[in-house]
């Protein structure tokens, strides 16, 4: 087999571990605002700490950009017969507010074996499936999280 035939048999194995991989990585993005914003924390007075994890509810303002199709739209009804306004209405800022939950894990406490198995599970993995997948995802993501020395996260939740 050429050097040719090998780069192509590569790229197609790596093609098909992506799908997967990118399928799983879609459900997971999409599942964690649906869970982020599911927690209440009004009752805490937007800040919770428990005893392995904490969370809080943050509001910031942020200057935005206008969208395309709001710059356009825009442009259409005040110059339409214009075109060199369009560029500064599209890129005029407008202030927008965003709001976050932020949490992370108390030093010196972890999540347990089945924390991580229910998550799999919900993902569509059988429970024995999920039981032999952990350790190799567990090791995985021990070493990314030490690279990256990550302490706390956020997600975008309105």
């Amino acid at each position: 087999m050429g050097n040719t035939e090998r780069q192509l048999i590569q790229l197609i194995a790596t093609d098909r571990i992506d799908k997967p991989i990118s399928s799983m990585s879609g459900k997971l993005k999409r599942a964690k605002p649906k869970l982020a914003k599911a927690i209440d924390l009004s009752e805490f007075g937007g800040s919770f700490v428990g005893d392995r994890a904490y969370g809080r509810i943050e509001s910031e303002d942020t200057m935005k950009a206008r969208g395309m199709r709001d710059g356009v739209e825009m442009f259409k009804q005040e110059y339409p017969t214009h075109g060199t306004i369009l560029e500064g209405m599209i890129a005029e800022k407008r202030l927008e507010s965003e709001t976050h939950l932020y949490f992370g894990m108390h030093e010196g406490r972890r999540l347990t074996g089945d924390d991580y198995m229910g998550v799999m599970t919900d993902l569509g993995f059988t429970p024995a499936v999920a039981e032999r997948l952990y350790g190799e995802l567990m090791d995985i993501s021990y070493k990314l999280a030490r690279s990256r020395d990550e302490t706390e996260r956020s997600v975008l939740i309105g």
